[in-house]
């Protein structure tokens, strides 16, 4: 187990949205992994979770527009001294083939799922606190209960798969933003650390890494210009108010 945390806040919005996703995808995984009803329904709703968010705008063209960003910029590293080309070449290609696999796809993402009456009827009824009871939805009732388990996962498998371009397209851009920049040492005097950006060169994502055992938690908020940091101390029984010592902290300012 990592003895460190790490706490991570967007400044912009396409990587708050990317964050989400990555999010969702994780836990519709988690709940891939086991065969029990509760499970099922876990994964059924972050699919509809999933879908909801991209429904709210053109993702299609926001992740296309934040990989050819990351394809101009390390092509712009190719001749720079002690860079690995070969590496680059890969990692270019990589990105040129999700791109165009983002291309070509020609319908909106989540499309099968949206045109089906059957899951149109579990959205409805997602949204109401219980909505989702055996006698509010028969039919999901009756798929749960009556679907085997190999068929259930693989339904759920077929319906998930939806979303694997963009998938592939958002972990390999957070993967490149976070690796983008090494941490740094810093230090929050009285458990406040302010740290202005530097204008010319993006910062999509901070990161802060601290002790797993330690009784405070970092409170990010920023733009574009600059970000602020207040250590709070936890108390599950009362607001948290922010730490009066001085905290050591790893810094990570990805900069791609």
């Amino acid at each position: 187990m990592p003895d460190t945390i790490i706490y991570e806040q967007p400044l912009n919005e396409r990587i708050r949205t990317f964050l989400r996703l990555e999010f969702l995808f994780k836990n519709v995984d988690a709940a891939l992994k086991n065969d029990v009803e509760l499970q099922s329904r876990d994964a059924l709703n972050g699919l509809l979770s999933i879908l909801s968010v991209f429904d709210r705008s053109d993702l299609k063209q926001e992740i296309i527009k934040e990989l050819e960003r990351l394809i101009s910029t390390l092509s712009a590293l190719e001749n720079s001294p002690g860079v690995d080309k070969q590496a680059l070449e890969s990692l270019l290609a990589e990105l040129d083939q999700i791109t165009d696999g983002l291309h070509s796809k020609k319908s909106a993402f989540g499309q099968i799922l949206r045109e089906n009456d059957f899951l149109y009827s579990i959205r409805q009824r997602s949204s109401i606190p219980g909505g989702t009871c055996d006698f509010d939805l028969p039919a999901y009732h009756y798929w749960l209960e009556h679907t085997s388990n190999s068929d259930k996962r693989q339904q759920l498998l077929e319906w998930f798969e939806q979303f694997s371009n963009a998938r592939a397209a958002i972990d390999m851009t957070l993967s490149l933003i976070r690796g983008s920049t090494g941490f740094s040492q810093q230090e929050a005097e009285a458990g406040f650390y302010q740290h202005s950006l530097d204008n010319n060169q993006g910062t999509p994502l901070i990161r802060i890494k601290v002790a797993k055992d330690a009784n405070y938690f970092p409170e990010i908020s920023g733009g574009k210009h600059r970000f602020t940091v207040r250590f709070m101390a936890f108390d599950i029984n009362q607001r948290p108010q922010q730490v009066s010592e001085n905290i050591a902290f790893s810094l990570c300012c990805c900069s791609m």
